[in-house]
Formats: structure tokens, sequence, C-alpha cells
């Protein structure tokens, strides 16, 4: 294991066997978001974003919880803003980019591993990986309109696609907590795990993909951001244009032999 200083104890990093585990580590606050641990968290996401060294993303949570979201008892106590509507704007903003959106934009495989409640600005923190694993113990809640707020982080972008525009309207207005098992019946979640074993299922999950064809899964990941946006007929346009060029790599040819050998392919990225 090869620790990652991120400047603070609010955020704890690793890099083992190519992938970067992402700790968020507030356990007092369930892992709330504090302006270290955000400032860390952006940091250590624009250090290793394309990094050769980094299969694959894992995000955590320490202690019972994943991520509560926004700091609400730091929010009732905030004193006023004299900064501008603008100021304020561009740095939510890049807040916003540079945590959520650079994870869904990584062309690796992400993993968020949910040990416990994931809520608000966390839940999107877990949508904006690719997977989702939870603790059986864990649960998912918007969160935003219980404190009198619309959503951040890209949420109803991430739980449309999720779960589809008339739960996400439900999940959204409601603020309803939903718990592991339904969670997963419903998309929100992929596979629920005992609290023992989530941390191994994620990490095993995790060393698989990073040792995978790296190039594929950037392009697969670009068949799929476009999924939403175009038809069919570009659909099958851009895949195939796609495919020639993973047919090309080294990976494809490596992976063609060790079919014909009967063994494992050993994937180098090109």
């Amino acid at each position: 294991m090869a620790a990652i200083d991120t400047g603070t104890d609010d955020l704890l990093a690793d890099l083992t066997d190519r992938v970067l585990t992402i700790t968020l580590n507030r356990p007092e606050a369930r892992n709330a978001l504090s302006p270290e641990l955000t400032t860390a968290f952006r940091q250590t996401l624009k250090d290793y974003d394309d990094h050769p060294d980094v299969g694959a993303l894992v995000v955590t949570g320490a202690g019972g919880a994943f991520c509560a979201g926004g700091d609400v008892k730091a929010m009732a106590s905030r004193g006023v803003n004299d900064q501008s509507l603008e100021d304020r704007f561009q740095e939510t903003r890049a807040r916003h980019h540079e945590t959520a959106g650079t994870i869904h934009q990584l062309r690796i495989p992400s993993i968020a591993a949910l040990p416990g409640p994931a809520a608000g600005a966390g839940l999107a923190i877990a949508l904006s990986c690719d997977i989702r694993l939870a603790a059986d113990s864990a649960f998912l809640a918007t969160g935003y309109a219980r404190i009198g707020l619309s959503g951040d982080y890209g949420i109803a972008w991430l739980l449309t696609r999720a779960v589809g525009p008339s739960r996400a309207r439900a999940l959204l207005l409601t603020a309803e907590r939903i718990e592991a098992e339904r969670a997963a019946s419903i998309g929100l979640v992929h596979t629920v795990h005992s609290a023992d074993e989530l941390a191994g299922a994620a990490q095993d999950m995790a060393v698989r993909l990073a040792n995978g064809p790296r190039l594929a899964y950037g392009y697969i990941k670009d068949n799929l951001d476009e999924a939403l946006l175009i038809d069919h007929a570009t659909a099958i346009d851009h895949e195939a244009e796609r495919l020639i060029r993973t047919q090309s790599t080294q990976d494809h040819k490596e992976a063609a032999r060790a079919f014909v050998e009967k063994r494992d392919p050993v994937f180098t990225g090109q």
C-alpha cells in the first residue's frame, strides 16, 4: 500500500494494485464535506486524473457512513457572505465540477463503496461513479428538500440516468430514505454486502477492473455517455468507429491470443 499525503486528515488516499482509494474521513460528522476535505478531494482527483499508474478509482467513507453531503451544522452557523453572487456561483461551480464532474468524466472504471448513509452531495458523488456497492446497513437519500435546497453536484442529471425521470422526481421531491436492498432493486446501487465484506468486495472488483483493457474501457464509457443523447443509427456509427480503433490495440491482440491459449490476458493499456 502506498499512502498519499492529501494535506489533511479529513481525506485519506492510497494507491495499491493500480487502484486509487479515496476515503472521506470525518466519521464524527458522517463524512460531511468540510472545506478542508473538499479542497483535498479536488486536488487528489486532479493529481491522479489520467495517471498511468491508476487503473481504477474507489471512493468510500470512514466509519459507518459514506457521506452525509454538506455540513448542515456549518450551514446553520454560517455568517453573512460578502461575496458577490457571481463569485459564489463560480466558486460553487468549480467545486462541483472538480469532484463529481471529474469522477464522472474519468475514462477508467470508478466504484463507490457505501458502508453507510449517502445523502445529498454524498449521493451525487456516489452516483458519479460507474458502480456502487453498499453495505446492508446503508441507506441513500437526496435530502435537499429537507433543508430547503434544490440540489447540487449534478444530482438531478445523475439520478435521472440511474433510476429514470419519474423515480428521480419522486426521490428529489420527497427526500425519502431508501434502504440498501430497495436501492439495489431500483438501480441506485448494484450489489449489497455485509458490512464486513464490503471493502473486500470493492477492492476485488477494483483490482480486476484496474488491470483490464484501459483503452477499451475509455471507448465503452464514451459509448455509454452518448447513449441517451444520440439516435440509434448514430450510435451504431460511433460504436463501429471505436470498435475499429480497439481492434488495432495490443490489448485486443493479447486478449485474442489468451482466448486461444486458454489463459487470462495480461493487459498493458496499449
